[in-house]
């Protein structure tokens, strides 16, 4: 059986990235095999696992996360959340958030593919660089986003973008746009979040 998974050593984390084709049953199967992998990785080392790629259903998580802590006595970070919505992002918003249609797309999107939507966007899967994602209104990815995302585009104001993990250079809300340098996408604080303030400045928490 072909391995559904990758590992590589990062900035202060290993990251397990899963297939997103794959089923519950191969992913299970590969990571028995990779244990050892991982083990040769950390000896006496602290440094956390993340587990990235495929959506993954709450019961799957606890699998993954119960088989690894099994072997190795570790954090262990998950970039799919546990609910799915506007509101799954673990996220105090300091504002209402304004409802409107909504459009799913399951699945990634990779470089050089285009989503757009008249209303709120929520994408179930990663936001790759060279992707782009344009809404009238919110935009909200149950993934990282690493490609562009430009919400409000008609000129809303009060939309947001709120993703597990924002690692984008550049966001956008309405005409205001945001860049962003290497240093600050590296920083260990996990961005999750961007909306503008009474002054059109763009917050990125």
């Amino acid at each position: 059986m072909k391995s559904c998974l990758t590992i590589n050593l990062r900035k202060n984390r290993i990251v397990i990235k899963i297939s997103e084709d794959s089923d519950q049953e191969t992913i299970m199967y590969s990571l028995r095999k990779k244990i050892p992998e991982l083990k040769k990785l950390y000896k006496e080392d602290t440094t956390p696992i993340v587990i990235a790629g495929k959506v993954l259903k709450n019961k799957e998580i606890d699998e993954i996360q119960e088989l690894i802590k099994k072997y190795i006595d570790v954090e262990i970070e998950f970039e799919s959340p546990r609910t799915l919505g506007l509101y799954g992002i673990t996220k105090a918003y300091n504002k209402e958030i304004a409802t409107s249609d909504t459009k799913f797309h399951r699945g990634a999107l990779r470089s050089g593919q285009k989503l757009e939507h008249e209303g709120s966007l929520v994408v179930l899967g990663d936001v790759n660089d060279g992707a782009e994602v344009i809404a009238s209104d919110n935009i909200v990815i149950l993934g990282a986003l690493r490609g562009l995302a430009h919400a409000g585009a008609k000129g809303n104001r009060e939309a947001i973008i709120a993703a597990s993990s924002i690692e984008a250079p550049q966001l956008r809300i309405a005409d205001v746009v945001k860049e962003r340098e290497r240093e600050e996408i590296q920083e260990n604080t996990k961005k999750t979040y961007a909306s503008l303030d009474s002054n059109n400045n763009m917050i990125i928490e």
